[in-house]
Formats: C-alpha cells, sequence, structure tokens
C-alpha cells in the first residue's frame, strides 16, 4: 500500500473528491473559462484552466479544474484540448459566458484564435483581454518608446547584475547597512522593523514588481554606491571596474535621479490598479472604473506634479551632494556633436516639457489605447446594474439590450417580463437601507442573496450573474503556474501527466482539500479497481 503506483491512486482520489466539490459548487450555472500555457520544467507545454461563475452565496469563485498537456499551442490543438477536459467533466460550451486570455495571437486571435473557435459554438461567451497584461503593455510601450526611460530601465538591471553578481558584494552591502544602522539614533528595533533589506529583483513579466526595486534603491542608495566603489578598486576584472565606475557615474547624475522619482511616482499609480485587478473577485465594472480613476490620476499628476517632484528630486540630491541643475539656465544637450548649439530653451523647459509632459502623456495615451473594453457595448449596459451612488446609473432600456446580448438566457416570454421585473426591483432596493453605500455589483450580488431578495427577483439577479462571470485578469491562472514550480521540481522532472495535474489540483484548491472526508476517499479508491487489501 505504500507503492508508488498506489500513492498516484490515493493523490488521484483526493483530486477528484475536489473537483466534485467544485462542480457542486457551480451546478448547472453559467461560467467563465480563463487559460493559458507554459512550459513546466520538464519543457512540456501545459495548459491551465480556471472556471470563474458566482457560488449560491452570491460569491465570485476561480477554481483551478485541471492542467492538460498539449504537444502544441495552436489554437486548433488548445481547443480540442478543452473540449476533451469538458467531456470528461460533462461540462458544455454552451454554458460559458466569457473568456480570459492574454494577448497572445494564438489565444485571442480575431479570426483564427482560440477565442474566435469558440465564439464560432456560442456567440455569448464574450472574450476579455486580461487587464493585468493590458497594464502591463503600457509600462513596456512607454519603456521602448521613450529612449531615456529605455535606458534607465537598462541601467537598472545591470546594476542589479554587479550588485548582486557574487556573495562577497551581497556581504559588503549587508555590512554597511549593520553599519548605518548603529550609526542612527533613535532607531526602532524590534519585529518586523528595519530588517535588512536588498535591491529586489524586478520580473521581466510583471511591471509592477519594478516599483519595489525602485523603491529599495532610493532606500539604499548610499550603500549602493560604496559597493559599486568597492567593485571599482577591489573588481578581479577590468569588465566589472568598468561597468562599476559607468554605473556610479551614471548613478550621481541629476538626470538619473530625475527618472528615478518619475518612474517610481508613475508607477506607484499604476501599481495600485495592478494589485487591485489581481483579486479573484474583482469584477469587471469595477475594474473598468479603476482603469478610469487611475488615468484620471495620472492626468492630475501630469498637470499638478512637476512641482513636487521637482522638490524632491532637488531634496535627494542635496541629501547625497549630487550635483543640481539650475532651471532657469539655458538648456545644454549632453551629446557632443551638439553641445555648442544653442537649444533656446530653459532647463525648466527641457524637465518639464520634453520629459516630464511627454512621458505622462504617452503613458496616458497607451492607457487609453490598450483598455478599449471601456468602450464596448456590453460593458456600458452592464454599467446601468451598479448601485453606486444609489444606483443613479440604473437604466432599464440599456439592461433590456443586455438581456438580448445573451440569446440563450433570456426566451421571449422572460425578456417580457424582465421589464417589469426591473421596474419593481429598482423601486425595492432604492427604499431598502440594506443596499445603500454599496461598491460594486459584487457586494450587490452577495447582499441579494442575504436578504433573498435573488428568489424575488431572478431575472435581475441572472444579469448580475452575467456581468459577475465576465474575466477580469487571467491571475488565478498565473498563480496555477507559480504552484506547478512546487509540485513539479528539478527533482521530480520525470512526474507523468496525471500525477501533475492531481497534486496541482490538491495543492492548489486547499480550501476545498481540508474539507475532504477520508471515508469519501477510500471509497473511491476501492471502486477504482479489485485490491487485496483494505484502506
Amino acid at each position: 500500500m505504500t507503492a508508488p503506483a498506489i500513492q498516484k491512486d490515493i493523490c488521484y482520489c483526493f483530486a477528484q473528491e475536489v473537483l466534485k466539490m467544485i462542480f457542486e459548487e457551480l451546478g448547472d450555472d453559467v461560467f467563465s473559462i480563463l487559460v493559458d500555457e507554459s512550459r513546466d520544467v520538464s519543457k512540456k507545454e501545459q495548459m491551465a484552466v480556471v472556471l470563474r461563475y458566482v457560488d449560491k452565496l452570491g460569491f465570485v469563485k476561480e477554481r483551478f479544474i485541471g492542467l492538460v498537456h498539449v504537444k502544441e499551442t495552436t489554437a486548433l490543438s488548445l481547443k480540442h484540448a478543452i473540449d476533451e477536459l469538458f467531456a470528461h467533466y460533462n461540462l458544455s460550451l454552451d454554458r460559458v459566458r466569457g473568456q480570459g486570455y492574454d494577448g497572445a495571437s494564438n489565444m485571442s486571435g480575431e479570426f483564427n484564435g482560440l477565442k474566435a473557435l469558440i465564439l464560432k459554438e456560442n456567440p455569448s461567451a464574450y472574450f476579455v483581454h486580461c487587464f493585468a497584461h493590458q497594464l502591463q503593455l503600457v509600462i513596456v510601450a512607454l519603456a521602448s518608446k521613450h529612449s531615456e526611460v529605455f535606458k534607465f530601465f537598462e541601467e537598472i538591471s545591470n546594476l542589479l547584475n554587479v550588485v548582486g553578481v557574487s556573495c562577497k558584494r551581497i556581504d559588503f552591502g549587508r555590512e554597511k547597512q549593520r553599519a548605518k544602522l548603529d550609526l542612527d539614533t533613535g532607531v526602532e528595533t524590534g519585529r518586523e522593523k528595519n530588517q535588512e533589506l536588498s535591491l529586489a529583483r524586478a520580473g521581466d513579466t510583471r511591471w509592477g514588481s519594478h516599483e519595489k526595486t525602485l523603491l529599495r534603491l532610493i532606500e539604499l542608495y548610499p550603500i549602493i554606491i560604496e559597493v559599486l566603489e568597492y567593485v571599482e578598486t577591489s573588481g578581479s576584472d577590468g569588465a566589472s571596474k568598468s561597468q562599476a565606475d559607468g554605473l556610479q557615474v551614471y548613478m550621481e547624475t541629476f538626470n538619473f535621479i530625475y527618472y528615478l522619482h518619475l518612474m517610481k511616482n508613475i508607477l506607484g499609480i499604476t501599481n495600485k490598479l495592478s494589485e487591485a485587478l489581481q483579486r479573484k473577485d474583482q469584477d469587471i465594472l469595477n475594474a473598468v472604473g479603476m482603469v478610469k480613476s487611475t488615468k484620471k490620476e495620472l492626468q492630475t499628476y501630469r498637470l499638478d506634479g512637476f512641482k513636487s517632484l521637482l522638490e524632491d528630486v532637488i531634496s535627494f540630491c542635496g541629501k547625497y551632494e549630487i550635483e543640481t541643475v539650475n532651471m532657469e539656465d539655458e538648456y545644454v544637450d549632453p551629446r557632443p556633436r551638439h553641445r555648442r548649439r544653442k537649444t533656446n530653451i530653459t532647463n525648466r523647459h527641457h524637465y518639464e516639457v520634453n520629459i516630464f509632459n511627454t512621458i505622462m502623456d504617452m503613458q496616458i495615451q497607451e492607457l487609453g489605447n490598450r483598455f478599449n473594453e471601456v468602450t464596448t457595448e456590453l460593458l456600458t449596459f452592464m454599467n446601468s446594474l451598479s448601485p453606486c451612488r444609489n444606483f443613479s446609473a440604473f437604466n432599464i432600456q440599456n439592461l433590456l439590450k443586455l438581456a438580448e446580448m445573451y440569446p440563450n438566457d433570456f426566451d421571449f416570454d422572460e425578456k417580457d417580463k424582465l421589464k417589469y421585473e426591473l421596474g419593481n426591483y429598482i423601486a425595492n432596493v432604492k427604499d431598502d437601507t440594506r443596499f445603500v453605500d454599496m461598491n460594486g455589483v459584487s457586494d450587490l450580488a452577495k447582499t441579494m442573496v442575504e436578504t433573498r431578495k435573488h428568489i424575488d427577483y431572478p431575472l435581475v439577479y441572472r444579469l448580475l450573474k452575467l456581468a459577475l462571470v465576465l474575466p477580469v485578469a487571467t491571475t488565478s491562472v498565473e498563480r496555477s503556474f507559480s504552484s506547478m514550480k512546487h509540485v513539479k521540481t528539478d527533482l521530480r522532472n520525470r512526474m507523468g501527466d496525471g500525477y501533475t495535474n492531481d497534486s496541482c489540483i490538491c495543492y492548489i484548491e486547499k480550501e476545498f482539500l481540508q474539507k475532504v472526508s477520508e471515508e469519501d476517499v477510500m471509497q473511491r479508491f476501492q471502486k477504482m479497481k479489485t485490491r487485496r487489501e483494505q484502506l
């Protein structure tokens, strides 16, 4: 009973019990699918599938239902794998009301992508491009289009390589940090206070992590300069010495400090949106509202932020004895061939208009271009469900048009009843104090279940569920790939696909795994086949 084959059977039984609970929670209701593919440690392409639905209490759930090994990542092969998975679990594509993918052409291609193939079978399976992925593309576009911003992040990457390339340099930085804390007076000590800091390496696919890197860089700036000086004097080869010297010269310029604070502020504004999008229960109407408020915040910073930015930069330069620039002097182009040419503009004009305003305009424009879902008819109609500001956006005609966009969910008679039900519903909830100060459709759905109004107004609640199941971001799929790396490691790189899938289900859906009864597992284990031993 301790043989590997038996252990795999037991793991399979636990995974099946977890899936049984997920499908019981889903019931016969509609759902959305979130799909992405990634390579595991043994160089196999794995496709992760997550279902998004509303449970019986009105809560939005995103549940992982499995990994599927795909030999090709073409849209046809992914569609075939999804069909097989759905057939295995008795799910139907007719119940799908939303699709969430990243921007890869095989997933979201207009004509031959996975999105298009599913839409051919089910026109109500509306596609939403992952909001978190779009936000990432906004920052990437800025870094690639603006040469100075691109250079800034390139130098940050080089800095991380130089400072963190050896244990010796890392230890030197730690010693300097401890010495600094010992010299400072009034330093608080204890749990989570003045802990050892290190330069966090930013992730290539998660631009929100760059904010953490820039914050650490500001905090550890004098220590990093000392580490670079240490490398320059005691480096083992000329290349590392030269690189450390070049980085130190660049980091002690006004331009570097200016871009450091500017990008820190921009990433700080957008990172709040990034964190909100990663919530599993985030609804698309709230996400769209947050995109609009982030854009508005960037526009406000563009109009009023230069003065405070300049004050922070000058203060930082004064603190670390970095030569500042007189804003009223004529700007001199630093490029050797252009130094003698007259620019006829002041330094203030250059840093405010040519850099600050240009970068902010690029950021705002890119944000507007990427999030084109904001203007679609579907979301315009769904916005009428919003309970914010005492249901000020409520519009019966828009909601009737929304019902027409889901022909499989509302028949002819129900569409006729919906008009009268909406009128009674809005009069009822406006007079009910329990529906005051609601933040979004997520809160509205929960409150309707709590007050049992979902029974009194079933068609309205059906519209609410359709709005809630639309996916916002593929964060749950990304998290499943992170979990897969814990399950299938370098030391366990020969795990079979079935065992990997079962282990990932148990690992990711811990909430249900803890509720699994040992008796149910033993019964399922015994029913698999005739065995000589009993569990």
